[in-house]
């Protein structure tokens, strides 16, 4: 904390130049090394820094000051609210800007009361400093630190994590202050996903024309992680807490991103990637997809693609959903190629013995399903399966079942996809499971909050994109 901060502008520009120049002195070159660099290189970084937070407090004392800064935070604060409002005193706040800097700023208070309450005196005890509610530093941060915080509490492995590479950047808070920080920030975009499905429930969302003429690319699957689950019952004697248990949840994800004619993904601000996940189970998720879907404008689009693995769930509901919101007539279905071929490798697994004969009819069967042969495929699966018995017979079935399930869905139209420069797999949505679940939210003795697991996995799927 700063406790003598001048927030005269020459003066600290002054400090600066001083202090700079001395660590731009290239004396004692004898004893310089990578080490020694190394720490001019941070202090220079911190020192510039440093000066960056000034001036932010430079500016915010000018707002503070200034009445017509002052008059437009009121008037625009008033305009959010339904309530009568009346100034109370001023009120002293100290704002953390970048570089760790500190300003204090006394600003206007005020009170709200209900307009229905017309007795003198009667407001609400709560008010809010205008000012705060203005500039969006009501957490007592700027907006840079607070997004910077959240950023790192959402994708860093651990908070403990967060707070070590946000103290590389001179922003010093506690483990727990990151924490709600984060939490507070992952709640609004709850707020915005929870109001936009009110508007498609209301039909009232806009539809936008992101993906006209596009070739879209809708990829499904779920993750693993565990919610803890409280016991009934008293509180341990010791600790004054319930005991829980750690259940086993299905966090449900998609991705939606649209490809070039030759199939790679695009990446620009217009045609940004979209994510999302919930753990509310898969009728909440259908909704979410529903209302993105929507929002962006798929019956516009040119092409879509929809690749999942075989959950049940999937094909059973999505489909249907796609005809609802009126996807184009090039609307391909696909059961991911590589989960199929897993199921190859697995029936391959159980007929033969040896390596080189599992690895030969593997790569044949991977073949004729690329070509759209499935039908061939399947008549020689069955050859294996009537002379196997017992425990091998059953395996091999089970195999044969996985691909014939899917090709009566018609989800294995691999070369009619490959033609039109479509990908085959679900990667793209594997992938954000492992880095929005797996490397955060999944691991030995994490239990999450379902709550708090709600509001990480939204978060960290909209910085993944």
């Amino acid at each position: 904390m700063n406790k003598h901060l001048s927030l005269d502008l020459s003066t600290l520009l002054s400090k600066f130049k001083e202090k700079v120049t001395k660590l731009l002195d290239i004396k004692n070159l004898s004893e310089w090394s990578a080490q020694s660099f190394k720490d001019t290189e941070e202090e220079i970084r911190n020192t510039a820094l440093n000066l960056a937070g000034e001036c932010v407090a430079v500016l915010l004392n000018k707002l503070a000051n200034s009445q017509s800064a002052l008059d437009t935070a009121i008037s625009q604060t008033k305009s959010m609210s339904n309530q009568v409002m009346r100034k109370h005193g001023n009120y002293t706040k100290h704002i953390l800007t970048v570089g760790n800097v500190k300003v204090t700023l006394s600003l206007p208070y005020m009170v709200e009361r209900h307009q229905r309450s017309h007795q003198k005196g009667k407001y609400l005890k709560l008010g809010f400093c205008p000012f705060l509610k203005w500039l969006g530093i009501e957490e007592g941060l700027t907006p840079l630190v607070w997004t910077t915080i959240t950023k790192y509490g959402a994708i860093a492995g651990s908070y403990e994590a967060a707070r070590n590479i946000l103290t590389d950047w001179e922003i010093n808070i506690s483990l727990k202050r990151i924490e709600r920080i984060t939490y507070h920030f992952g709640k609004i975009g709850l707020n915005l996903r929870q109001s936009k499905l009110k508007s498609l429930e209301m039909g009232n969302l806009p539809t936008l024309n992101v993906l006209k003429d596009q070739r879209v690319i809708i990829a499904v699957d779920g993750g693993r992680t565990r919610v803890r689950i409280n016991k009934k019952g008293r509180r341990k004697l010791k600790t004054n807490r319930l005991g829980f248990t750690g259940e086993w949840v299905e966090p449900k994800l998609l991705t939606i991103y649209t490809v070039d004619e030759h199939g790679k993904k695009i990446r620009t601000s217009s045609l940004s990637i979209t994510n999302d996940g919930t753990y509310l189970g898969y009728e909440e998720f259908l909704k979410i997809l529903e209302m993105y879907l929507v929002n962006l404008g798929i019956s516009q689009a040119k092409q879509v693609l929809l690749v999942a693995d075989g959950a049940e769930w999937i094909w059973k509901h999505i489909p249907p959903l796609l005809k609802k919101i009126k996807c184009p007539i090039t609307t391909y279905q696909l059961l991911d190629f590589y989960h199929a071929a897993s199921h190859l490798q697995d029936f391959a697994d159980a007929v033969f013995t040896t390596d080189s004969e599992r690895q030969s009819w593997f790569k044949k069967a991977r073949q004729l399903l690329k070509q759209g042969k499935s039908l061939n495929l399947m008549r020689n699966m069955d050859e294996f399966i009537s002379t196997a018995t017992g425990e091998r017979c059953k395996i091999l079935v089970r195999e044969r079942n996985y691909i014939l399930k899917a090709y009566r869905r018609r989800l294995l139209n691999y070369h009619l996809v490959a033609a039109h420069h479509l990908p085959l797999g679900s990667g793209a949505v594997e992938s954000l499971i492992r880095q929005a679940v797996n490397l955060r939210m999944k691991g030995n003795s994490k239990f999450w909050l379902q709550n708090n697991a709600e509001i990480m996995l939204h978060l960290r799927c909209q910085w993944i994109a």
